[in-house]
């Protein structure tokens, strides 16, 4: 079984920022990539943020968290993955841009051992895989969001994926203190092919006028003993890409339990993404916090 000590992540938004973190808290040297390097360096700005605040709880020390930075290098070029063990790909969820992703680290790659891995939400990997010169070497590592805060990684076989790579790969998540499960790749995988068809549901709640976004949201986390309700959740994951994931779902299964409501294609339309956008089903603070319900308000 391969060791990874170079971890290269591509993408340096919300997921790729979580699994740059918690790679560099293992000790491995990681390399941050985005398009620019403007938006590398973003990304790690807002780790170090992040840490700042774990260090005004003094939940972290600030020599650990200068040592988990200095472990950690922005870029916006692919060759520095040229001593990488592993690439794990954090982009947006489209699978022409994640099959470019991935012939770019693979040619980039130049240990015969190197592990590609992506951090899809829906998308096949065995159609990732075949598009690498090493389709035996890819594999799914779906993290959850907020990656440093939630445990549960969905490691994903991919038809070609090596018994090695899923070794080496559960390896590395049990190092980043993570609890692993394993599943077929199958649209949606365990957790989005059942979270999908709940937040479409709680969409056309609201579209037919049975409870506001505030009603909903705290019927849920009351009634069903959920930590979120549908709304607050989705607007963290991002409209965009719940409404790609659903389209994929329904797409894929052609099961109309799946298909993305109105009211999420025109938040989508409007720009109102969630957090990221500042605006979503809740209105958004510049950190992050939410102002009051309604989008369209």
């Amino acid at each position: 079984m391969s060791e990874v000590k170079v971890f290269g992540v591509v993408g340096a938004g919300q997921m790729g920022r979580g699994i740059a973190q918690v790679a560099a808290q293992t000790g491995m040297q990681v390399m941050l990539l985005d398009a620019k390097d403007e938006w590398a360096k973003a990304g790690k700005d807002r780790i170090a943020k992040g840490l700042d605040r774990l260090i005004q709880k003094e939940r972290l020390t600030q020599a650990d968290a200068d040592a988990l930075l200095a472990r950690i290098t922005p870029t916006s070029d692919y060759g520095d993955f040229a001593d990488a063990d592993m690439v794990v790909e954090a982009a947006t969820e489209d699978l022409s841009v994640k099959e470019e992703i991935f012939r770019n680290a693979d040619a980039a790659m130049t240990k015969a051992s190197g592990i590609l891995a992506s951090n899809t939400s829906s998308i096949s990997l065995t159609k990732l895989a075949a598009a690498t010169k090493r389709p035996e070497q890819v594999i799914g590592m779906h993290f959850m969001n907020p990656v440093p805060v939630m445990k549960l990684v969905e490691l994903v076989r991919a038809l070609q994926t090596s018994d090695e790579t899923f070794a080496t790969t559960e390896k590395v998540g049990q190092a980043m203190g993570k609890v692993l499960v394993s599943t077929k790749d199958m649209p949606g995988f365990i957790v989005n092919r059942m979270l999908i068809p709940f937040l479409n549901e709680g969409c056309f709640a609201l579209q037919e006028g049975l409870g506001t976004v505030e009603d909903i949201d705290l019927a849920t986390k009351l009634g069903l003993n959920h930590p979120m309700g549908p709304f607050e959740l989705a607007d963290l994951i991002g409209l965009d890409t719940v409404l790609y994931i659903g389209e994929v779902l329904h797409r894929e299964f052609g099961d109309d339990k799946y298909r993305p409501p109105a009211t999420l294609r025109n938040y989508v339309a409007a720009g109102w993404l969630g957090r990221k956008t500042g605006r979503g089903f809740y209105h958004y603070d510049e950190r992050g916090k939410p102002i009051r319900a309604g989008g369209a308000q």
